[in-house]
């Protein structure tokens, strides 16, 4: 009676170039499964996915060329900064 975890993974890359990673983590008994658990992780364009699985890794170089990235980043709205962030002649010129 023999207990084993393998991972198996499903890699998707979304319209706006995302990728999107389930991954399944599976118990085996004697080889046959005996249970199964999902955990699903999102990754932006230029997002570091250095600590992913291989296939992840190759997946964002091959979609996340510079202009993609480039493209993403500018997309983004423009955050205004708190008043904790502005200086004291910043908040005095308000």
């Amino acid at each position: 009676m023999a207990f084993t975890e393998k991972q198996a993974y499903k890699i998707e890359v979304n319209e706006n170039f995302s990728i999107g990673v389930r991954r399944s983590d599976i118990v085996l008994k004697d080889d046959v499964e005996i249970g199964r658990s999902y955990h699903r992780s999102l990754f932006q364009p230029g997002s570091d996915v250095s600590g992913e699985v291989q296939e992840v890794q190759d997946v964002a170089t091959a979609v996340w060329t510079p202009e993609v990235i480039a493209e993403y980043e500018a997309s983004l709205p423009v955050e205004e900064p708190t008043a904790e962030e502005l200086t004291v002649e910043d908040q005095l010129t308000e």
